[in-house]
């Protein structure tokens, strides 16, 4: 009986140190280095480090409400008013956004590239998964109207928890043209039940509770309010959701629930057959840019006549 009573005790007394550990694990993630990230894409064949090297290009930090910069290049397009912001997924750096760039350069945007706040050589503490970071691109998106003109037509572009982001982001500013969101979750708090029982075996009670404690405390963020579903129905912006067939990471479950939930505006779903987590272009390069070219075509932020 005392045994039982210890062991309790023990199980007890763990558990919110488990769901602080779990809240660092989500908001510290292990992230990889800038230059890692670049010699990974030019391995990989996803950028040609001639090709990026050469285009022209301006290197900059953006200044964001809440006190540190983000770091920024901008490729210009002479003579386009169009533009759009290509964000990027956790753990990684603006150089997974390259490979996005040829499909608008030959459309004919100004394009801009930035590291997510705590990735790169972007300041932050943490990783918030679209809490602070769709104010971050709302700064992003100020930078580019004051480049390009209040006339501007300027869009974005997200990949995973960018996609996410960039989806929160419309949400509260109308300013977006479009959004291409690309293998996003539809809710923080269903991904990481998701993941908690696909990586760890356990269900979300109670440790997903005490993380959300711990997560709140460490960061102001709590898992419930990061949901773009919740908010979908706030963008009247035209929505291309694109989404790996066979995605394990974020099922596209998630791109089929967000795509039935978007009451306001023009809404596009494509699943790319045969591609995994974030793999919707590598794995179909050509349809891809034919559904993105469709996608802009079809809600007028290019001339239907561009290839």
């Amino acid at each position: 009986m005392i045994f039982v009573f210890i062991t309790i005790s023990i199980l007890v007394l763990a558990l919110p140190l488990v769901g602080y550990i779990f809240a660092t694990l989500v908001i510290y993630p292990k992230r990889y280095g800038y230059e890692e990230t670049r010699q990974i894409e030019t391995d990989k064949g996803r950028m040609d480090p001639q090709q990026f090297a050469a285009w022209e290009k301006e290197e900059f930090f953006i200044p964001t409400r809440h006190g540190y910069d983000l770091h920024a290049m901008f490729f210009p397009m002479p003579g386009s008013r169009r533009g759009v912001i290509l964000t990027h997924g956790i753990t990684y750096t603006l150089f997974g956004s390259v490979k996005y760039m040829p499909i608008f350069r030959k459309l004919g945007f100004n394009i801009l590239i930035y590291d997510l706040r705590h990735h790169g050589k972007s300041g932050g503490p943490n990783a918030t998964f679209g809490f602070y970071e769709k104010y971050d691109l709302q700064s992003v998106m100020d930078w580019m109207i004051q480049r390009l003109g209040p006339d501007a037509v300027i869009g974005t572009h997200g990949e995973s928890m960018g996609a996410s982001i960039s989806l929160q982001h419309a949400a509260i500013d109308p300013r977006a043209a479009f959004v291409i969101e690309d293998c996003g979750y539809s809710d923080l708090t269903g991904q990481l039940t998701y993941r908690l029982g696909v990586e760890y075996f356990l269900p979300p009670f109670p440790l997903l509770s005490l993380a959300n404690l711990a997560t709140r405390l460490l960061s102001g963020m709590s898992f419930e309010q990061v949901s773009p579903i919740a908010t979908i129905g706030q963008v009247s912006a035209p929505v291309l959701f694109i989404h790996g067939e066979q995605d394990g990471y974020i099922l596209p479950q998630m791109a089929r629930d967000l795509y039935a939930k978007k009451a306001k505006g023009p809404r596009v779903l494509y699943l790319a057959p045969d591609a995994h987590h974030a793999e919707a272009f590598t794995a179909n390069p050509q349809a891809y840019r034919e559904q993105v070219r469709a996608f802009l075509c079809d809600n007028h932020i290019i001339p239907c006549s561009a290839e």
